[in-house]
């Protein structure tokens, strides 16, 4: 896929800066949007006082402004992403489980990656494709243009493709039959029409059924993977074991007990590095009174 005018120019303005003072203004500007925006602090510290009880206010104030400095360190390391290469990438990841990757492909059905907003997960996507893990990515098409073609191109350069959400179930379904890849983040709030109202962090988040469906139906190897910072700066890119998915003969519930599990996979994570997590989104909009509307 081909940079525009405008990708190009929005890479070359910020590639320009070099990294260290890049980190500085991003996560300058992120600190500052912590206090000027009012909605959006209130909506993160709301979601983490009801996901972590057991936490006291300050701890969770604490844990609130390091995931907008995580978001300001991952916009400014947005702009190193175009550098990467097959040689230079160990500077900045270490992979660890890609034997599940290997045993996941030889079944030769396809593998269904899933991920979260958590970590730096458009370098995920990057490094991924120099590993020669080419994926298909389902996403939400943005409405801004400008935005939708920086964000395409971003997640396509190393080889992946790009399918948009809408009407894409038959393309991904033929891809998986051909043994290839599909990547998704799955930890968005959907409608309830979408939806299916599962566990995370105590409280019902209505999380797309799609992605469970697709599993049940092409039999393909589900594996998750997360991306995450580490002490140093660098990253730890953890591919997990395949899940295991549950057929009782029920679909409905099927679909309902392998969203849950996919599901408690990103909370495990979440859990144990909750400011690396995109806090900021609201995770539990749709509630399920909506329903009987």
């Amino acid at each position: 896929m081909k940079k525009s005018l405008a990708t190009r120019t929005i890479l070359l303005s910020f590639g320009a800066i070099p990294l260290r003072a890049r980190k500085v203004f991003f996560r300058s500007i992120l600190n500052i949007f912590y206090y000027l925006s009012p909605k959006h602090r209130i909506i993160t510290l709301q979601n983490l006082i009801r996901s972590f009880p057991e936490k006291s206010l300050t701890e969770i104030i604490g844990i609130a402004k390091r995931t907008y400095l995580n978001l300001g360190t991952t916009a400014a390391e947005f702009f190193e992403i175009p550098s990467l290469t097959v040689d230079n990438m160990s500077n900045w990841v270490t992979f660890e489980g890609l034997e599940n990757y290997e045993k996941a492909l030889a079944k030769k059905k396809g593998i269904l990656f899933y991920t979260g907003h958590f970590g730096n997960w458009e370098l995920l996507a990057a490094c991924f494709g120099l590993k020669n893990i080419r994926v298909s990515i389902i996403y939400r098409a943005l409405d801004n243009p400008i935005l939708e073609d920086f964000v395409a191109w971003f997640r396509s350069f190393t080889g992946h493709k790009v399918v948009p959400k809408g009407g894409a179930s038959k393309r991904i379904i033929e891809l998986l039959k051909k043994n290839e890849m599909m990547g998704i983040l799955i930890d968005q709030n959907v409608s309830w029409r979408e939806g299916a109202f599962v566990d995370f962090f105590g409280r019902p988040a209505s999380t797309s059924r799609r992605f469970a469906e697709l599993a049940l139906k092409t039999g393909a190897a589900v594996v998750p993977a997360f991306i995450i910072r580490v002490s140093d700066g660098k990253y730890r890119i953890v591919i997990h074991k395949e899940v295991e998915i549950i057929r009782s003969g029920d679909e409905e519930k099927d679909r309902f007990d392998n969203t849950q599990k996919f599901t408690g996979v990103i909370e495990d994570m979440v859990r144990q590095y909750p400011d690396q997590y995109f806090w900021i989104h609201q995770r539990w909009k749709t509630k399920k009174v909506q329903i009987e509307r």
